[in-house]
């Protein structure tokens, strides 16, 4: 047992004892660790007090589809995919001459349009002074079949009077015969005298006769004159209601010309489109991709021929945890960095937080009701705008993988 005690003994005796400048080293060493713990824990605390981030976020942007706005064969195509574009560039031609056709008889239609309108213009001051005239032609043939009608009048009176003679002529002439007749008998008067007295009656009857005939003829002239005089009171009447009526008339068949002409016009501004259609521009500036068009390609209208990614207006589509909404704010300053573009930060601000959460927006929305609920945190998305003039370069791509540092302090 002794001699074991000893070997056992021995190795304890051959180990050097710490000299102090390795304990100062150790303690430097745990230090070192110590602090570095502590500073990580610090960072993170302070990363989840004044930070919020998230790696589920990526920049968004409008895809804008470009499709025909006629119909027609396609001429020419100026474009490839991957190709850079601005704004107005010319993308494809339409072939354009059913179009020009098209316009052309528009413009003719809008001629046609724009002489009729000036005929039935010119008509409207026309009739308007013919229904003046004839108004004063009717009171004009009023007044004079008036006079007529007085004139008639004093005619059958003039006539009447002289009836009214011829019957004193023809009894005086009578009453003559009537003394002659026993003195002739007796010859007192000669058969000549007698005579002369019955020829004289006659006569004076004869006259009687005539005067009144011609009073039943001026009766018949003044009636005649009076439907005269009805006929141009019933004409000067008509004259009056009609003459503004047909003025009126005319006045709409000039302004049924006048919007022909604007219907004519909106034709030709049609047909300008449409010609206008034939050149397919780009709507922005961007990338052409998926590009599904070719020459000799009749396309119709609507037919979706190539996608724009725009490089411009992007923004930035992050979806927090709901956990992390307390102290996020609209306004707040955010800091992101960009995977692809080697950890390139750009600055932004939150501007919008979504209306509801990415499950609920689902095709297929979660249904809590069916017995089987387990507690998930759900993400909502949330917008985040750059600043001006981040972007000028035109860097960044929709679909970029970034992660977000929102700024909640």
């Amino acid at each position: 047992m002794a001699d074991s005690d000893q070997k056992q003994a021995a190795p304890q005796q051959d180990t050097p004892p710490e000299t102090p400048a390795a304990n100062a080293r150790r303690k430097f060493i745990i230090i070192v660790v110590v602090l570095l713990l502590v500073l990580t824990a610090g960072f993170f605390y302070w990363r989840s007090t004044f930070t919020e981030d998230t790696d589920d976020a990526q920049v968004d942007g409008d895809l804008y589809q470009v499709s025909a706005r006629v119909s027609g064969q396609v001429i020419k195509v100026n474009v490839t995919d991957n190709q850079k574009v601005a704004a107005g560039d010319v993308i494809a031609d339409i072939d354009p001459r059913d179009y020009q056709v098209a316009l052309e008889q528009a413009e003719a239609q809008l001629a046609n349009a724009k002489a009729s309108y000036s005929q039935q213009s010119v008509n409207v001051p026309i009739t308007s002074i013919q229904s003046h005239t004839q108004v004063a032609t009717s009171g004009s043939d009023v007044a004079t079949a008036e006079a007529t009608v007085a004139q008639q009048q004093k005619q059958v009176a003039a006539a009447q009077a002289r009836v009214d003679q011829a019957k004193a002529n023809a009894l005086k002439a009578q009453l003559d015969v009537d003394r002659y007749t026993p003195l002739v008998a007796k010859d007192v008067i000669s058969k000549q005298q007698f005579d002369q007295a019955v020829a004289q009656r006659d006569a004076n009857n004869g006259a009687l006769l005539e005067a009144q005939q011609n009073v039943v003829a001026q009766q018949a002239a003044v009636a005649q004159a009076q439907s005269r005089l009805s006929s141009a009171q019933s004409d000067a009447n008509q004259a009056k209601v009609n003459g503004p009526r047909l003025v009126q008339v005319q006045q709409a068949r000039a302004d049924a010309a006048n919007a022909d002409i604007l219907q004519q016009q909106a034709k030709v501004d049609q047909a300008k489109l449409n010609l206008s259609y034939c050149h397919i521009t780009a709507p922005v500036a961007g990338i052409i991709n998926r590009k599904n068009v070719a020459v000799g390609q009749n396309i119709s209208v609507g037919q979706n021929m190539l996608t724009i990614i725009p490089l411009d207006n992007l923004w930035i589509t992050a979806n927090f945890k709901e956990t992390q909404l307390d102290k996020m704010k609209v306004g707040q300053k955010v800091t992101i960095t960009v995977d692809a573009l080697g950890g390139r930060k750009y600055h932004g601000t939150m501007t919008q937080v979504g209306g509801a959460t990415g499950s609920r927006l689902s095709l297929f929305p979660p249904e809590n009701a069916t017995g089987n609920y387990v507690k998930v945190v759900q993400r909502i998305p949330v917008r985040i705008d750059l600043d001006k003039g981040e972007n000028d370069d035109r860097l960044l791509r929709p679909g970029f993988s970034v992660v977000p540092n929102v700024d909640i302090k």
